[in-house]
């Protein structure tokens, strides 16, 4: 089966959807179910979103750690601005 979907750039995308077999407890599958009766949406579209949704949030989350680290790492060797970054990087 080959599926479509748009993203925000409104650009196709064509993957190859792989049927999977979930458990979930009661209260998360009916809750599931009504967001995808709101939004008119498969329950497959609704999982399929809040999974997007995680690894943006994990990704978010990495890229902010990594930003702290050198941000630290600048701070300790006496960068304390974008502007000094570009100077000591134009060297």
């Amino acid at each position: 089966m080959v599926v479509v979907s748009t993203t925000d750039l409104e650009l196709p995308i064509v993957s190859k959807a792989v049927k999977k077999a979930i458990s979930l407890p009661e209260d998360l599958a009916a809750e599931a179910e009504a967001i995808a009766c709101e939004e008119n949406k498969s329950f497959s579209a609704v999982v399929q979103d809040a999974l997007r949704t995680l690894k943006r949030s994990r990704l978010r989350g990495e890229f902010q750690d990594l930003r702290s680290y050198w941000s630290t790492r600048a701070r300790a060797k006496g960068v304390l601005s974008e502007r000094e970054l570009k100077r000591l990087l134009r060297r």
